[in-house]
């Protein structure tokens, strides 16, 4: 029998992982009483995060982030459709997030994870609610054809905070998206030409030139954190998530502005004093990784 007291010495009474395995619980709040993950950060620092742009070269745009072992791939196709009718001056844009069993071992084959659509639509909601992306520059001809940007997001790594490398991801790659140019045809139709010889193969201006990149304002940033007793843990791994259960999520753009506060349930009351120094993790968090992404940007410039 394991002592309630699990301070002393581990090794004496059993293997350090066996202990973990069998009591996860007391295993991570051993290191809660010094305020510290089991991977020694601080509770309300994050793990290491880094950003890829132009990770797919046959996209559109594409990044590759990794926060900690958690890691997207995100790319963008740009197709032309026909504008709703309620909508004639502006595009569209779909968004998908795929995990598959790769990513996880609790990923089965054949059957979809339960988080994917649940993700998917968090960020369709926060790009569109955010402003980040002005769906009149998608438009070509209005109320004839507009731009759908397709954005697809592949977990490859699904270790905790899906949502905030999700969105990373998603950020990135619209900031290393480029609008293909087009033209119309002599059927009225649009064309995607190259920019070498657009205007000797159609004949014709170029419908969208110099329109090579969306104007971003607003970009949304997240963090993800648990909520456990007196503690606030920025940033868990999927073990601590499936531990404390208790998570928070908060978005904020790069004006400060809150966009989006979210609590799936859990034991833990979010209280206004919890939720604030979330706001305020969140807040130093959007700094750290508007340098990251800003970084990638001018790597990816001077390649």
């Amino acid at each position: 029998m394991v002592s309630a007291n699990v301070s002393g010495d581990l090794s004496s009474e059993m293997e350090v992982d066996a202990f973990r395995r069998l009591f996860p619980l007391r295993y991570l709040e051993r290191f809660l009483l010094d305020s510290i993950f089991s991977d020694a950060r601080p509770l309300g620092r994050a793990r290491d995060t880094s950003v890829a742009i132009g990770a797919v070269a046959s996209a559109d745009g594409s990044a590759l982030v990794k926060i900690g072992c958690t890691t997207m791939l995100a790319a963008i196709k740009m197709e032309v459709m026909t504008p709703s009718k309620e909508s004639p001056d502006e595009g569209s844009i779909a968004v998908e997030f795929y995990m598959p069993p790769i990513c996880s071992p609790h990923v089965r084959p054949g059957r979809p994870a339960d988080e994917a659509p649940v993700v998917s639509k968090q960020l369709s909601d926060i790009i569109l609610s955010s402003g980040m992306i002005n769906l009149k520059e998608l438009c070509l001809v209005s109320g004839k054809a507009a731009w759908m940007a397709y954005l697809d997001i592949c977990c490859l790594d699904a270790d905790g905070s899906l949502f905030d490398a999700a969105l990373l991801s998603a950020v990135a790659a619209f900031s290393h998206l480029r609008i293909p140019v087009v033209s119309l045809n002599d059927d009225g139709r649009v064309v995607v030409v190259s920019e070498e010889n657009e205007e000797r193969k159609s004949g014709k201006e170029p419908v969208n030139k110099g329109k090579g990149k969306l104007t971003l304002s607003s970009l949304p940033f997240s963090l993800t954190c648990i909520l456990h007793k007196n503690y606030i843990l920025a940033d868990p791994t999927a073990e601590e998530e499936s531990t404390m259960e208790t998570l928070l999520t908060v978005v904020l753009d790069s004006t400060g502005k809150l966009v989006s506060l979210n609590k799936p349930g859990g034991q833990v009351l979010a209280y206004a004093s919890a939720v604030q120094d979330c706001i305020a993790h969140t807040r130093q968090r959007m700094k750290e990784l508007q340098s990251i992404l800003n970084e990638a940007i001018s790597d990816m410039e001077v390649d």
